[in-house]
């Protein structure tokens, strides 16, 4: 959370305008599936810290993606997974969607959407869901801590100034957008590690290399949805996809078990809408036992054929055929 001084981004012009595109892709959206998953192959120096600072993904997504792969140090020719396929947060696909389950913002487009790796407020100080607009791009932004942050110091023994100028000691980087939501952002950093983990006062951590191209993308009013959505269920193609979120690296039995209640809930209620949908168990099980945030096909809709009898010329075995229910 942090006050911003008023300098807009619009305001500056500069001789040579810097690169502007966005730094990852835009997906075309599949019914409620967008993105694909890719690969990457690291070199002996590589951390998965650096990997995500260089390719504008997570921390934790990268961690979770690839169970088994030291992040440290992976080694010289390792193949990595990187997490760019999605099912899409339960909100309206519009402007900006940040889902604090996932550490991911979502900003739709006319062609799509695009996803970055965002650093959200810690269980101390979460951040809130709401559904705010962006009120002004900024440029060099000033940082003026409220009292909480610098009683927060001051009980450390620690001195933090009312006011911290711009430059590469200024926790807000290099751009922000100022949010209708009082007090709150969506800024850079003076930190590469902690984009896509659960860090900040409240406000919303982006790399510098991609908030400083998004604040000129955004317009002043897009929206701001902040959900928090662990278990992301949807279809693609007549095909039932689950993604499941653990909150962090370690996955102990009672986050294991807080999902799998939310799984069954939102998969019962999921087929209670589509009645035409069959699951399979066992693909579900593996979803919830990695919750890893990767996409995971867990069934498909059945269709039914037009020609097919009627219900009043089914024979009385086709009729009285129990309903098919998913038990765990």
């Amino acid at each position: 959370m942090a006050e911003p001084s008023a300098n807009s981004a619009g305001d500056k012009a500069t001789p040579e305008q810097p690169d502007r595109s966005p730094r990852v892709p835009t997906f075309a959206i599949d019914g409620d599936l967008a993105g694909q998953l890719g690969v990457f192959e690291t070199s002996y120096e590589d951390t998965f810290a650096g990997i995500g600072n260089r390719l504008a993904l997570g921390y934790l997504e990268l961690v979770k993606a690839n169970p088994g792969v030291d992040p440290w140090l992976p080694g010289e020719g390792t193949t990595i997974t990187l997490p760019r396929q999605y099912v899409l947060p339960d909100a309206r696909r519009e402007g900006i969607v940040i889902n604090l389950a996932e550490y991911r913002l979502y900003y739709f487009t006319d062609q799509g959407v695009q996803v970055y790796p965002v650093g959200v407020g810690t269980a101390e100080n979460p951040s809130p869901l709401t559904d705010a607009k962006v009120t002004m791009p900024l440029e060099s932004p000033a940082w003026y801590p409220p009292a909480s942050v610098r009683a927060e110091y001051e009980a450390a023994g620690e001195y933090l100034p009312r006011m911290i100028p711009p430059g590469p000691g200024n926790p807000l980087g290099t751009h922000a957008l100022l949010l209708s939501e009082k007090g709150y952002l969506i800024h850079g950093t003076n930190k590469q590690f902690g984009v896509g983990m659960p860090v900040s006062h409240g406000c919303f951590r982006m790399y510098n290399e991609d908030i400083s191209r998004f604040v000129y993308q955004v317009e002043k009013g897009t929206s701001v949805q902040v959900v928090h959505d662990p278990v992301k269920i949807g279809f693609s193609d007549g095909e039932v996809w689950l993604e499941v979120h653990r909150p962090h690296e370690e996955y102990p039995r009672e986050d294991r078990d807080r999902l799998w209640r939310q799984v069954f809930a939102e998969v019962e209620a999921f087929r209670k809408r589509h009645p035409g949908v069959e699951v399979k168990r066992g693909a579900i099980e593996i979803a919830v036992d990695q919750a890893d945030g990767l996409p995971t096909m867990i069934g498909e809709r059945v269709t039914q054929m037009a020609a097919d009898k009627t219900v009043d010329e089914k024979t009385p075995e086709k009729a009285n055929e129990p309903e098919q229910r998913l038990y765990f």
